[in-house]
């Protein structure tokens, strides 16, 4: 029996990405288990969001990139980086979660549809009492919650999160680590770009190190050495350990 979100597995061979005359991504090779949390770690301009953009299909590339699905192919859901609003936008939360999920324009209202669904995804994130809160008037780490719960509508299969933590509260990061247990029971696979390396420690089952090209792809315990980290982290990628 298939778990109910039942995730696929995905393929990167070889994937390269150059712009210009830079670099960005150098034969990126590794494989991410149906139904794991798998924690994509690396320095700033690592390629991190590159290989995000490759995968949603925003950034050519070269080299091989699949989703296998175990079934029919299901939904991908994305929760990009903190985004910031100015201060005197009029959306309130319930508009803007309509804006990113339906196709009609916000001021027409929310078919009974999406305003059950949403209503859960915000309950999920501990934001169902803010749901006529201005966007510009709400903490970064109340934001941000709104940004993880857009990513659960449709219910996905594959999540990819391009650090969710960075603007959380204390209360905000327990929903995370909550949300990302009951995903992980789910069978949704998750690929998580996170920089909080003691959070990946306790909450991946896998960690690949990326500065250009995989430095490391294997378990918390082992991939989160002194050695490995500095390697991973020193400017110039020397040979993977």
């Amino acid at each position: 029996r298939l778990l109910q979100g039942a995730g696929p597995t995905l393929d990167f061979a070889e994937v390269s990405l150059t712009l210009g005359r830079t670099t960005i991504l150098d034969q990126v090779t590794f494989q991410v288990q149906p139904g794991s949390v798998h924690a994509l770690v690396g320095p700033n301009g690592g390629g991190k969001s590159s290989l995000i953009k490759t995968l949603l299909g925003q950034m050519p590339h070269q080299g091989r990139l699949s989703l296998q699905w175990p079934g029919e192919p299901g939904t991908i859901g994305y929760v990009p980086q903190a985004l910031e609003f100015d201060r005197g936008l009029p959306m309130t939360v319930d508009d803007f979660m309509a804006a990113m999920c339906q196709r009609r324009p916000a001021f027409l209202g929310l078919s009974k549809h999406y305003a059950a669904a949403i209503g859960e995804a915000l309950e999920r994130v501990g934001m169902q009492d803010k749901r006529k809160r201005r966007m510009g008037a709400l903490s970064g780490g109340e934001r941000q919650r709104v940004l993880l719960a857009q990513g659960l509508i449709p219910a996905p299969q594959l999540l990819v999160l391009d650090e969710p933590m960075s603007a959380l509260d204390e209360a905000g990061i327990q929903v995370f680590e909550r949300l990302l247990g009951d995903w992980r029971q789910s069978g949704i696979t998750v690929l998580w770009i996170e920089h909080d390396l003691e959070a990946v420690g306790r909450l991946a089952d896998r960690v690949t190190g990326l500065n250009r090209r995989v430095l490391f792809d294997a378990t918390p315990k082992q991939a989160l050495t002194p050695e490995r980290l500095l390697t991973l982290f020193s400017t110039h990628p020397r040979s993977a350990v």
